[in-house]
């Protein structure tokens, strides 16, 4: 008796799946299934067939992409109280500085090689390697540098008063144009100059350290640090003098204060600690600097002895009501003079997330279509209520740590209301941002 013949939708069917049945199994025979292994994935979404002689047959779907950002506030140990209430006394010269003998910084541009395809695209960096290849007699053609191993960056030295040449120092790089990272790059040898550029005090080169990581996914990505900025660490060779200056032609000794620390009451108290040493040698001109008159009977030789002595003097400076903020690592610090007035302060988060989960759209066979890829974006926008707080006066630093603890917000709320109640009159402070 002849067997039925198959309709070619049947015969379709029975050839989809990708396992192949055995030779010697029948046709239209049932395939037992076959096992699960352990490690296997779990099976695709299955397409609908079209039993149509001539339909198509639905690619299965494509799974979207999706990235994840997590950000989590976790709750920090409560403040602490370390240390003494005494009255702390510091050397003259953590106060002021001696004129004349300041550090000075000398720059130049320079070239990193041996990037892994983190490097410049730019065409300064093609031009700068065509010019490194000129000076070892090699002449290129711009159009034909084609790398992403190298990247221009900008140099700089700090050379420390009285440096001499021979010397070696650290130097900073950081990226001028697109480069991603200079981690395990290393610096070409290049000159370093002053301001005007009329000068050579130093050469830099060497391998840079970054102290940083990037890496990088298909649909995500992690960064600690910078990797655009780095250091060759002793990579600067001191090639010339700075000159420097101790005691003027008049016999008169300079001490400016140093940063932050200028106010006319640490300039009388260190002229009146001066005096105590050697009466009648020190006045103090102005916030920010106090004159000492250099004893006639010292011999040039005994003018560095005479200014170590000076330097060495210890007084009590005046407290200086002042909050600094940094507001890119989130770190606060206030100064004893801080005080806070009685007011009421709120805070309200408001959170926004956006989702992208962008789906992957397949033609049929014989439809003579294209693949597509749909957006699909779901925004989340979160405002967070909240209430008024009172906030009691504060007369010194511990009660104005107590009065902000009780807040209970993050660093990065904490710099934002100082800000705010330092312009609302609350705050007596001065606040610096760094």
């Amino acid at each position: 008796m002849r067997q039925p013949l198959l309709s070619f939708a049947a015969l379709l069917a029975t050839t989809l799946p990708s396992a192949q049945a055995p030779a010697s199994a029948p046709v239209g025979a049932t395939r037992p299934p076959a096992p699960a292994s352990p490690s296997a994935s779990p099976p695709a979404e299955t397409a609908e067939l079209d039993l149509g002689l001539f339909g198509g047959v639905q690619a299965p779907r494509q799974p979207a992409g999706q990235s994840t950002s997590t950000v989590r506030h976790v709750p920090g140990r409560p403040g602490l109280v370390t240390g003494s209430d005494s009255r702390v006394s510091v050397r003259v010269r953590d106060l002021m500085a001696v004129r004349g003998q300041e550090d000075n910084v000398v720059q130049g541009v320079g070239l990193v090689t041996g990037l892994m395809g983190t490097g410049d695209t730019s065409q300064a960096a093609k031009q700068a390697i065509v010019n490194l290849m000129l000076t070892q007699g090699i002449k290129l053609d711009v159009q034909s540098v084609s790398s992403a191993n190298i990247a221009v960056v900008w140099v700089e030295a700090t050379l420390p008063p009285g440096i001499k040449p021979g010397r070696q120092i650290d130097c900073r790089v950081s990226s001028l144009y697109d480069s991603k990272s200079l981690v395990g790059g290393t610096l070409v040898r290049c000159e370093l100059t002053e301001a005007e550029g009329l000068h050579v005090y130093g050469t830099a080169s060497g391998p840079i350290t970054t102290g940083a990581f990037s890496v990088e996914g298909e649909s995500a990505s992690a960064v600690r640090n910078s990797t655009t900025v780095g250091t060759v660490p002793l990579g600067c060779k001191v090639e010339r003098d700075v000159p420097t200056s101790l005691v003027t032609e008049n016999g008169y000794l300079y001490l400016d204060a140093r940063a932050l620390k200028g106010s006319f009451g640490n300039s009388v108290r260190v002229g009146e600690v001066l005096n105590t040493l050697y009466p009648g040698c020190a006045v103090a001109l102005d916030a920010m600097t106090v004159r000492v008159q250099v004893p006639i009977d010292l011999g040039v030789g005994d003018h560095v002895p005479f200014v170590a002595s000076l330097l060495d003097r210890e007084l009590v400076p005046e407290t200086t009501a002042r909050v600094v903020i940094n507001e890119r690592t989130g770190v606060i610090v206030l100064g004893e003079g801080v005080r806070i007035t009685r007011g009421a302060v709120t805070k309200g988060n408001l959170t926004v997330t956006v989702a992208e989960t962008p789906e992957a759209s397949q033609p049929g066979p014989l439809s003579g279509g294209t693949t597509t890829t749909l957006p699909r974006t779901s925004l989340l926008v979160e405002e967070e209520a909240s209430a008024l707080s009172i906030v009691k006066g504060a007369a010194d630093l511990q009660e104005v740590v107590e009065v902000l603890n009780v807040l209970g917000v993050t660093p990065r709320d904490m710099i934002q209301i100082l800000h705010s109640m330092s312009q609302s009159g609350m705050l007596h402070a001065e606040i610096v941002t760094l």
